[in-house]
């Protein structure tokens, strides 16, 4: 019987690693299929984590978490976890993909959200290298100069307000004449002289260089084509929660959700099932930043403890 099951080996789920195991849980495992590090080891640059100064790359700046972490007696294992459900006993069944299960006193999910891609020629080639999805993260490598965003809903509009106040120029593309975001977004999105509204159009291709982005070119509804010279694009479709562990074998989910699929928590990370925290981009009003992520994790990881201490005592 594991003391506490993490699933997801981003931010969250090291850091949640790190202080469960450091805080004195001696049988914690993180699940993570792949490499840990998550979403921000696909970053090119990083400048916003506090204490990181001069270039650094994401994948630099998780390099050492994992160690860090096993350290204390953190147990990683390289396998997919299909679904988390709850037992007559009132513990946890962690469902592997490999048909076996582990049993766990707590779980800490991590498994984070995924930005959807437009689907537009070059943007895979060029994520990373003048494409993105995150204005927090690269909008400063912009300041004073020209960018694309991409959307029509209340986070592309909040992400092109941001972005005019750091670069020269923003070119707000979307693919209708009316925006699905807040009437007051809207306004403030009209009233600012340094955002170009280009609607009624699709992007088509983002082309560049071996350094990166140089442009973009967009298709009109009338069948015409525009050309917009930037060095960076951002696109804000929408983002797909990983929640496919919670859900059960009955369709609904293990823990109350939102409607966007974010898991409902409070603000020590708890769900509404007790024993069951959830940390990171997966949960409600998450800021996607590693930093935060971080900070959900540890929040989470001392919940855990208390939690566990006060189930072995009662046990006893």
């Amino acid at each position: 019987m594991l003391d506490c099951a993490i699933i997801g080996g981003g931010p969250a789920g090291l850091t949640a690693g790190l202080y469960t195991t450091r805080g004195g849980l001696s049988k914690v495992t993180m699940f993570e299929k792949g490499m840990p590090g998550g979403q921000i080891t696909q970053s090119s640059e990083i400048e916003n984590y506090p204490g990181v100064t001069g270039e650094i790359s994401g994948m630099d700046l998780m390099m050492p978490w994992p160690k860090q972490c096993q350290q204390f007696g953190l147990k990683h294992e390289m396998i997919e976890v299909t679904q988390v459900s709850r037992n007559s006993a009132g513990n946890f069944t962690v469902s592997l993909g490999d048909g076996t299960t582990q049993e766990a006193l707590s779980v800490i999910v991590c498994t984070g959200s995924t930005p959807r891609r437009a689907g537009f020629l070059g943007e895979d080639e060029f994520f990373g290298r003048g494409v993105s999805t995150c204005a927090t993260c690269d909008g400063f490598f912009y300041k004073g100069k020209e960018v694309v965003v991409i959307g029509g809903g209340d986070t592309a509009l909040e992400e092109a307000l941001h972005l005019a106040k750091i670069c020269s120029k923003v070119y707000l593309v979307h693919r209708r004449d009316e925006f699905r975001a807040a009437p007051n977004t809207v306004k403030r999105i009209e009233a600012t002289q340094n955002i170009e509204l280009v609607l009624n159009a699709s992007p088509k291709e983002v082309y560049g260089d071996k350094m990166g982005v140089t442009g973009i070119t967009v298709t009109m509804t009338d069948g015409s084509s525009r050309n917009i010279e930037v060095p960076g694009v951002f696109i804000f479709v929408g983002n797909d929660v990983n929640n496919g562990v919670l859900k059960q074998d009955d369709g609904a989910f293990l823990c109350e959700m939102s409607d966007y699929g974010e898991v409902m928590v409070t603000l020590s990370m708890a769900t509404s099932v007790p024993g069951l925290y959830a940390a990171g981009d997966m949960r409600i009003e998450a800021p996607k930043q590693v930093v935060c992520a971080a900070g959900d994790g540890a929040v989470a990881a001392l919940q855990v403890i208390a939690y566990v201490d006060a189930k072995l005592h009662s046990q006893q």
